[in-house]
């Protein structure tokens, strides 16, 4: 079995000659170092980026913009829709954080960092809420690809409910190859000794579900994942309070201004704006911006570009920009 380091290299060669949006990405700026992560987490515990894209990933179905274009004949490997994965490597056990489209190569990804056997099914997966790009993936744990047995799913009352009462996810537990584990809103879930995960209610578009964001606690340091919101101020909780109680929050990046979206009523769509966050944040101390990681960017969003004027304002703000491939140690 390739290591790792390799599987990175291998992978993401090809990626030296892709276009992203719209302008050549070097060796410079692909991160490869950043990917390469030891083989054991000093801390028992890693978070691994398996993904930062919105739901419809990039490019996306119906794009006319001519950085889709270049993507739509030199794919990017590395664009995959927004997942975190955590590894307690004591316990030798691997989690998912949503059930994206893109599951089959992010598992993938998740065992061979975490050292585990190809194919090897996570110890549990968790999902934010019942929109495209957070729970389909699950249809691969069905009959028609892997066929598991009782993969451990996390959801919140009414996302167990819309599994369990629709088409095809119902057959998935009539099948037995999921098993729903009940989530409460701050209700904390040990899953080890050294990690547990606490889902928060946050305000978004319910259609079948609530939406949950997730705290998530190794043995020395806590990261904040909500990859979905609504405006900041539609939340019952300070934001800003919260990062000072992390160490690390990746949060939503949907749109890095209301303009890149012509096509929609952005009304509909109440995503925080990048550049909204950056003036709320931006009175935090340069040591609490550099906890913020941006992550779920729509394919129009220009911070997927680091050669983009956009990336480097939010760069040199002391914010980051989540990339995949990238590790943290809890």
């Amino acid at each position: 079995m390739k290591s790792w380091p390799q599987i990175l290299i291998y992978g993401f060669g090809a990626a030296l000659v892709l276009v992203l949006s719209c302008k050549e990405r070097t060796k410079e700026d692909s991160g490869l170092a950043d990917k390469i992560p030891p083989e054991v987490s000093d801390s028992g515990v890693s978070l691994l980026v398996l993904g930062t894209l919105q739901d419809a990933g990039s490019p996306q179905l119906g794009c006319k913009k001519l950085c889709c274009k270049g993507l739509f004949e030199h794919p990017d490997p590395g664009r995959k829709v927004v997942s975190l994965g955590i590894i307690d490597h004591l316990a030798e056990k691997q989690f998912l954080l949503e059930a994206t489209p893109d599951i089959t190569s992010q598992l993938s990804d998740l065992n061979q960092f975490a050292g585990a056997a190809p194919g090897k099914m996570p110890n549990g997966v968790f999902l934010t809420h019942a929109h495209i790009g957070h729970y389909t993936g699950l249809m691969y744990f069905g009959k028609e690809a892997v066929n598991a047995s009782e993969v451990p799913v996390y959801a919140m009352p009414r996302m167990q409910s819309f599994l369990q009462n629709n088409g095809p996810w119902g057959q998935l537990l009539k099948q037995g190859n999921i098993k729903l584990n009940p989530l409460n809103a701050d209700s904390l879930v040990k899953l080890t000794p050294s990690l547990s995960v606490t889902p928060l209610r946050v305000p978004h578009r319910d259609e079948y579900s609530e939406t949950v964001g997730f705290r998530i606690k190794g043995p020395r340091k806590e990261a904040l994942f909500i990859p979905d919101i609504d405006k900041w101020e539609r939340w019952d909780r300070d934001i800003s309070a919260m990062i000072a109680e992390v160490d690390y929050a990746f949060v939503d990046a949907t749109f890095y201004h209301g303009e890149e979206l012509n096509t929609r009523d952005i009304s509909q769509i109440p995503h925080p704006f990048v550049i909204e966050s950056m003036t709320r944040f931006n009175s935090l101390p340069l040591a609490e911006r550099k906890k913020v990681y941006f992550i779920h960017l729509n394919h129009t969003n220009p911070l997927l570009s680091p050669e983009s004027a956009e990336y480097k304002k939010v760069v040199s703000n002391g914010f980051r920009i989540a990339k995949f491939g990238e590790k943290i140690e809890l």
